[in-house]
């Protein structure tokens, strides 16, 4: 099967962004399963070579032209430019309305490729997400922004830590970027269903068989009986038995702290957390820098880092790349027929379908 085409977002370019792409792109495991473009600006990427010192040549050029010589290659980054050259301004490290348009104006591009068909997943290098609003585009982040670009209604970001080797883990977010006080009012069952089902159908797709999958509680000792809250009992327990009817290999609300445990342990090969930090604590604990980001309910393949823009790291030269090049790495077998489409369809209407008429 031929390499996937993938295109590498730069991100916020006052973070670590275009340095871990560039530190990435010298490492063949990079290149193995995919080949890549960058998208963002030239001048960006070519001041993280010179920090670097990696040696890669740029070559910039309309998508005509690129899409039809993109090789895989250490020594070559073909970029496609967007975006204008105020970027240029912008200083390292901080947060500025115009990195926050040049990380959009990347992702929008690279996006409206993969709509198109014209690549076959894209990844992110992080943005800033208070550039982004300066910059006037008032999302919470990457996932927000591209379920609004694929037209998505059921979408969420999961972590995937492909770790243990055996199986990997990945835990998914039924609410995302909001104050935790907002969390209890947008819970629902209907909300932890739909998590449930994409992360059952993106999980067999990157383990080839379907996942064992345990819900968090939300409250201290899973509510005990009620005692500190009741969510476990109204909210939590019938989505869990309405995806058991789905079909899904499911059990649950368990404590958190045990349920991580557990799921490290090997015992589940997805969890489905409540809220944000109850997801990516335990996932960076366990591995910060391996972790990927993927956003399910999409058309597209969408991975990214597990990382923010790391401004007390940013144009230094010490950013981690590894996360990029797994991050590449799973964009790559998504899109290769074990899972390109991530999306809530298929068997997740099946399974609906054959639920809807048990009850």
């Amino acid at each position: 099967m031929p390499k996937p085409l993938l295109a590498i977002t730069q991100g916020d370019p006052t973070g670590v962004g275009p340095e871990i792409i560039v530190g990435a792109w010298a490492q063949p495991a990079l290149h193995e399963r995919s080949r890549a473009v960058v998208v963002g600006h030239p001048g960006i990427i070519q001041r993280a070579v010179d920090l670097l010192g990696t040696g890669a040549h740029i070559v910039s050029d309309s998508w005509e032209v690129l899409s039809k010589v993109i090789k895989s290659s250490p020594k070559v980054i073909p970029c496609l430019s967007c975006g204008s050259d105020e970027v240029l301004h912008a200083r390292p490290a901080t947060i500025d309305p115009r990195g926050g348009q040049a990380a959009y104006d990347a992702l929008v591009t690279a996006a409206k490729l993969a709509l198109a068909g014209e690549l076959q997943g894209i990844v992110t290098a992080p943005l800033h997400k208070a550039a982004l609003w300066r910059a006037g585009h008032h999302y919470p982040g990457h996932t927000e922004l591209l379920a609004e670009l694929c037209g998505a209604s059921d979408f969420a970001m999961m972590l995937y830590l492909p770790w243990p080797p055996a199986h990997g883990l990945g835990v998914v977010h039924v609410t995302l970027h909001m104050a935790l006080a907002d969390v209890f009012r947008n819970l629902s069952t209907e909300a932890i269903l739909t998590k449930a089902l994409l992360l059952d159908r993106t999980m067999t797709a990157l383990i080839g068989r379907q996942p064992r999958i345990g819900v968090c509680a939300l409250n201290p000792h899973a509510g005990e009986e009620g005692l500190f809250g009741d969510e476990e009992l109204r909210l939590i327990a019938p989505a869990v038995e309405q995806a058991k009817r789905a079909r899904l290999t499911i059990d649950g609300p368990f404590p958190a702290d045990t349920l991580m445990t557990r799921a490290r342990d090997g015992q589940f090969d997805g969890v489905v957390a409540m809220y944000h930090d109850q997801g990516h604590i335990a996932i960076k604990l366990l591995g910060m820098h391996r972790a990927v980001n993927i956003t399910l309910g999409l058309p597209i393949v969408r991975t990214s880092v597990a990382h923010g823009t790391a401004f007390d790291l940013a144009w230094q030269g010490r950013a981690e790349t590894h996360g990029l090049v797994e991050a590449v790495r799973v964009a790559a077998s998504l899109a290769q027929g074990r899972g390109a489409d991530t999306g809530f369809h298929s068997e997740h209407q099946t399974g609906l379908h054959d639920l809807n008429r048990s009850r």
